[in-house]
């Protein structure tokens, strides 16, 4: 199409074109070598070309811009940044929590160490020494050498080294009327961790004898015995473990 309308337009130009005198017979002229095959050809090399050129062009032209990629969020750089969370006795974690932090109010603090006690004036954890320097415990025995303390009046036992607290004070229970527990210093005859009573058929659990049929052994504390010492599970462990054939028991009132 593009050949055919550079023809018409080349003819028209050449129709129009008026030399002299002879210019009807130049445009006769003119129209049959444009109608002549070898301009077909070059008009339509010419229009090639042509077509060439623009797509070339076009192809040359800028390449549209990628779109910008979004911006990162800003985040805050918490890199090296931690909070030493306190430890537990075994090795617990409370996260965020401080050393002078109280499990609950007025309960015992997150950072205590063994021997703290777990309440004001209260027993230390159960089987460990105390050894916190910012709370005396004393025991009410003050003969030398005893290694157990028994307070008849208060209910409540402690053991010792050297006229010092190692542990408690925890709770007991004693004899009921009729069976009570004598005050007095005493000496370990036995232990047996498991022993069956014949005379009142119950069983004694960690038993350590000092006085005659009478222990210490684990015992509901509620309730007062028939002259042993009833004490919690913790506290006649703790004895059971610490106290050996020999050591001196002292029962006060």
């Amino acid at each position: 199409m593009i050949s055919a309308c550079l023809a018409h337009h080349v003819v028209g130009r050449f129709e129009h074109t008026r030399i002299g005198d002879n210019d009807v017979a130049y445009g006769e002229e003119v129209r049959k070598v444009m109608s002549s095959k070898r301009f077909r050809n070059g008009a339509a090399r010419l229009a090639i070309f042509a077509g060439i050129g623009f797509a070339a062009m076009i192809m040359a032209g800028p390449a549209p811009a990628a779109p910008a990629a979004p911006a990162a969020p800003d985040v805050a750089d918490f890199s090296g940044f931690s909070i030493a969370a306190p430890v537990l006795p075994g090795g617990l974690t409370i996260p965020g929590a401080s050393d002078t932090t109280q499990l609950w109010p007025g309960g015992p603090r997150v950072g205590m160490t063994p021997g703290d006690s777990l309440w004001p004036g209260g027993p230390a954890l159960p089987g460990l020494a105390v050894v916190n320097p910012q709370q005396s415990v004393s025991a009410p025995c003050t003969t030398p050498g005893t290694r157990a303390c028994l307070q008849l009046s208060s209910n409540l036992a402690w053991l010792m080294d050297n006229g010092k607290v190692t542990f408690g004070p925890t709770p007991i229970s004693h004899g009921r009327p009729g069976f009570e527990t004598p005050p007095g210093v005493f000496h370990v005859a036995s232990k047996d961790w498991y022993h069956w009573s014949t005379m009142h058929h119950a069983e004694m659990r960690y038993a350590v004898f000092f006085n005659g049929d009478i222990a210490t052994h684990i015992g509901p504390i509620q309730e007062k015995s028939h002259g042993c010492i009833r004490m919690t599970p913790d506290g006649a462990r703790a004895f059971y473990d610490y106290l050996r054939p020999g050591d001196q028991f002292e029962v006060v009132r």
